[in-house]
Protein backbone atom coordinates (compact mmCIF):
# COMPACT_ATOMS: atom_id res chain seq x y z
CA UNK A 1 0.00 0.00 0.00
CA UNK A 2 1.15 3.28 -0.77
CA UNK A 3 0.87 6.37 1.18
CA UNK A 4 0.84 9.92 -0.53
CA UNK A 5 1.21 12.28 2.29
CA UNK A 6 0.75 16.18 0.94
CA UNK A 7 2.98 18.69 2.66
CA UNK A 8 2.39 22.30 3.13
CA UNK A 9 5.27 24.71 3.88
CA UNK A 10 4.55 24.77 7.65
CA UNK A 11 5.32 20.74 7.87
CA UNK A 12 8.03 18.77 8.84
CA UNK A 13 9.32 15.27 9.13
CA UNK A 14 11.19 13.84 12.43
CA UNK A 15 14.17 12.86 9.85
CA UNK A 16 14.45 16.37 8.40
CA UNK A 17 14.52 17.50 11.93
CA UNK A 18 17.32 14.98 12.40
CA UNK A 19 19.34 16.09 9.41
CA UNK A 20 19.05 19.81 9.93
CA UNK A 21 20.89 18.63 13.67
CA UNK A 22 23.56 16.89 11.97
CA UNK A 23 24.47 19.44 9.42
CA UNK A 24 24.79 21.85 12.16
CA UNK A 25 26.69 19.62 14.47
CA UNK A 26 24.89 19.60 17.58
CA UNK A 27 23.64 16.76 19.77
CA UNK A 28 19.62 16.88 20.90
CA UNK A 29 20.77 19.11 24.10
CA UNK A 30 22.47 21.76 22.38
CA UNK A 31 19.54 21.87 19.39
CA UNK A 32 17.10 22.14 22.09
CA UNK A 33 18.78 25.16 23.49
CA UNK A 34 18.69 26.69 19.65
CA UNK A 35 15.67 26.41 18.81
CA UNK A 36 14.33 27.37 22.93
CA UNK A 37 12.27 23.98 23.21
CA UNK A 38 12.87 21.44 25.91
CA UNK A 39 15.15 18.76 24.95
CA UNK A 40 12.00 16.16 25.51
CA UNK A 41 10.22 18.00 22.15
CA UNK A 42 13.48 17.36 20.28
CA UNK A 43 12.97 13.55 20.86
CA UNK A 44 9.68 13.76 20.54
CA UNK A 45 9.92 15.51 17.24
CA UNK A 46 12.52 13.22 15.78
CA UNK A 47 10.83 10.03 17.14
CA UNK A 48 8.03 10.99 13.95
CA UNK A 49 10.91 9.65 11.84
CA UNK A 50 9.20 9.77 7.86
CA UNK A 51 6.11 11.35 9.09
CA UNK A 52 4.74 14.71 9.99
CA UNK A 53 6.17 16.23 13.32
CA UNK A 54 3.11 16.66 15.20
CA UNK A 55 2.31 19.07 18.00
CA UNK A 56 1.15 22.66 18.63
CA UNK A 57 1.62 24.38 15.53
CA UNK A 58 3.14 27.54 17.08
CA UNK A 59 6.49 24.87 18.35
CA UNK A 60 6.34 24.05 15.16
CA UNK A 61 6.72 27.55 13.86
CA UNK A 62 9.47 28.30 16.72
CA UNK A 63 11.22 25.56 15.21
CA UNK A 64 11.42 26.33 11.67
CA UNK A 65 12.03 29.89 12.05
CA UNK A 66 15.19 29.36 14.77
CA UNK A 67 16.00 26.65 11.70
CA UNK A 68 16.00 29.40 8.87
CA UNK A 69 17.58 32.02 11.39
CA UNK A 70 20.83 29.59 11.46
CA UNK A 71 20.45 28.91 7.35
CA UNK A 72 18.93 25.72 7.61
CA UNK A 73 16.14 25.20 5.06
CA UNK A 74 13.44 22.74 5.37
CA UNK A 75 12.87 21.50 1.74
CA UNK A 76 9.29 20.18 1.02
CA UNK A 77 9.20 20.44 -2.94
CA UNK A 78 7.53 17.25 -3.81
CA UNK A 79 10.20 15.61 -1.69
CA UNK A 80 11.19 16.72 1.37
CA UNK A 81 14.52 17.44 2.22
CA UNK A 82 16.98 19.38 4.05
CA UNK A 83 19.93 22.25 3.19
CA UNK A 84 22.23 25.07 4.32
CA UNK A 85 21.30 28.64 2.68
CA UNK A 86 24.88 29.61 0.38
CA UNK A 87 27.23 30.84 2.19
CA UNK A 88 26.37 28.44 5.21
CA UNK A 89 28.78 25.39 5.73
CA UNK A 90 28.05 22.10 7.10
CA UNK A 91 29.64 21.55 10.36
CA UNK A 92 32.55 19.66 10.57
CA UNK A 93 32.34 18.29 14.18
CA UNK A 94 33.07 14.93 14.29
CA UNK A 95 34.69 13.61 11.50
Amino acid sequence: MVTITKWTGMDFSGNQLRAARALLGLDQAEFAKLLDVAINTVRIMERHGAGFVGGLASTRERVREALESVGVELLNDGEPGVRLRKGRKASKRGR
